[in-house]
């Protein structure tokens, strides 16, 4: 991982992946439009995917930093994944909105996504990250459960 301030943090993938290798990850205020059309994009999923009209918007007071953030990953300057962090409780923040675009996806843009988020956690004094993610996710919980996550009960608005 590379970055520096001013600088967004820029991953290397494998060598035979040249979409992986050219992600760039970037901090944006979760009320920017480029949050907004991915954010709408993911909503539109989980409608599809749960029925309903999907979760709602998230509020982007919660995802200030320090005690939050949100980032958008981009490969070629076109915005292709998102998620973020707020605070849950205690030294638990939330990962919420993980989407990438279909496109892109199984070429591990998810898991550096969140692996930048729960670094980033851990920098702000969060002593653990939680997630909640559906049973029409198989991918997703393939993904969260290769990343050390384990299933627990509902909480939040689930619960």
């Amino acid at each position: 991982m590379r970055g520096g301030k001013g600088q967004p943090p820029t991953f290397t993938g494998a060598a035979d992946d040249p979409v992986s290798s050219r992600v760039e990850l970037h901090v944006v205020p979760v009320d920017s439009e480029r949050a907004h059309r991915l954010e709408r994009r993911q909503i539109t999923e989980m409608a599809e995917r749960y029925g309903g009209a999907g979760p709602a918007p998230l509020r982007g007071e919660e995802f200030e930093g320090p005690r939050g953030c949100f980032v958008v990953a981009t490969i070629d300057g076109t915005d292709v994944a998102c998620g973020g962090f707020r605070p849950l409780g205690r030294g638990v923040a939330e990962i919420k909105r993980m989407y990438v675009d279909p496109a892109v996806r199984r070429r591990g843009i998810g898991a550096r996504v969140l692996a930048f988020l729960e670094e980033r956690a851990v920098a702000e004094g969060y002593r653990e990250t939680w997630l909640e993610t559906g049973t029409a996710q198989p991918d997703a919980i393939t993904m969260y459960v290769s990343a050390g996550y384990r299933a627990r009960a509902p909480y939040g608005e689930f619960k």
